[in-house]
């Protein structure tokens, strides 16, 4: 086998740049054995680290016209290949670095980065072997049997895996053209009145800054309730629980068109009818409310951690009885959902030292079902709501909780 390729230097590893076709990567390219480890156990401890991910970039080659991938890491041994440079001279330069690599019958490949890539190929090509003419980068490296440099080469592994950053989710709603929620949430960020120009805030943390007068939520808050309203939907339209498997599967592919204008109809009838019932909303469009107050916390809608729970809560009531999204909104509008008010003081917000407090989300869901029908509220939710909320409070006895709760205003 040869294959053309670049040579190149960084640190004292000598590599080699080139592209092998699927089928080259499955005949070819063997899992990580005895090459890092003598031991069984820790040659099995490797192995195991291969997950049921490589299914995902199997279904994701067959599925995804648009693939494509990082480079793979490749360690040769056993009679590595023979460099055979060429001299190329261009505009009074040469160079030496392009190349055949020339592999002798007895060499041994594996992936030093990329094992779930390879073995995602190796199916994807199974299922479908015409699509075993497609190429992917490759990077070869040295590999030697001594211990030391088998120590070395161990040490690339987990350099190259354990340095390798997932995705953020903020590059996910900003770039990501196959999650519908990324793409819809971008469109509503660009069109709909609540979300334009300085409405939404790109921030890090979970909290938005007092200073910040002008901001309805966060795009990554406005992300999360969206994939909600997608999760009620995907219910909605295809009778299938929307677990959590099946929901990350639906955001890997891009689906049809005319599929995502179903959803992007879904969120614009939901965010129209949140923002044309609930006053608080109606006056902040207005440029008439400020939407935080640093004294006594403003609005539970205008803070992420109250948002998230509050569209939960409405998708939970729409799904549970008859009522639309219209008339849910609008009794919500009868609720006061002022954080200096009950119940929402000492679990959103700390009415002494003036702040929010955090790691009350599903407090605040519990909380918001039993004010609006504490019928939805299953037995095990009820005993979860007065436990958090007894502990928010410092009540310990059951029936002063249930006293409490009793005294909380309900539709």
């Amino acid at each position: 086998m040869k294959i053309p390729a670049i040579r190149s230097k960084i640190g004292d590893w000598t590599y080699y740049v080139t592209s092998l076709t699927f089928q080259q990567v499955s005949d070819n390219v063997s899992k990580v054995d005895e090459e890092l480890h003598e031991s069984e156990v820790l040659q099995d401890l490797i192995q195991r680290s291969i997950t049921d991910n490589y299914l995902r970039i199997k279904d994701y080659i067959l599925n995804q016209p648009e693939m494509f991938f990082n480079s793979l890491v490749l360690a040769v041994y056993n009679d590595y290949p023979k460099w055979q440079e060429i001299e190329v001279k261009y505009d009074n330069m040469e160079t030496f670095k392009i190349g055949l690599l020339d592999f002798p019958g007895k060499h041994k490949i594996f992936p030093v980065d990329g094992q779930h890539r390879v073995e995602g190929i190796k199916e994807a090509i199974k299922a479908k072997p015409e699509m075993a003419s497609n190429e992917i980068g490759v990077i070869f490296i040295g590999h030697s049997e001594e211990p030391q440099l088998k120590k070395r080469t161990r040490r690339l592994f987990t350099t190259l895996n354990r340095y390798a950053k997932p995705v953020s989710l903020r590059d996910i709603i900003a770039l990501d053209e196959d999650d519908i929620v990324a793409i819809l949430t971008r469109r509503l960020i660009e069109k709909f009145p609540l979300f334009k120009e300085d409405k939404i805030i790109d921030i890090k943390s979970k909290s938005i800054p007092s200073s910040n007068k002008k901001a309805f939520t966060s795009i990554i808050t406005l992300y999360q309730t969206n994939l909600e309203i997608c999760k009620h939907f995907f219910s909605e339209r295809t009778g299938l629980k929307p677990s959590k498997n099946r929901i990350e599967e639906f955001l890997k592919f891009r689906p049809d068109q005319e599929i995502i204008k179903e959803y992007y109809s879904f969120y614009l009838n939901f965010w129209t009818k949140f923002s044309s019932n609930i006053s608080e909303i109606q006056e902040f469009l207005k440029e008439e409310r400020i939407p935080r107050n640093p004294n006594t916390g403003g609005n539970l809608l205008f803070r992420p951690i109250g948002i998230l729970p509050f569209v939960k809560a409405v998708l939970r009531i729409e799904k549970a009885g008859n009522e639309s999204f219209d008339e849910i909104f609008a009794n919500f509008n009868r609720i006061n959902l002022s954080l200096s008010a009950e119940p929402w003081t000492k679990v959103l917000w700390d009415d002494i030292r003036k702040k929010m407090l955090m790691n009350a989300g599903t407090l605040t869901y519990l909380l918001l079902l039993y004010i609006y029908d504490s019928s939805i509220l299953t037995q095990k939710e009820t005993d979860k709501l007065k436990d958090s909320y007894a502990s928010k409070l410092g009540v310990e006895e059951d029936q002063e909780i249930v006293a409490v709760l009793d005294e909380i205003p309900t539709l």
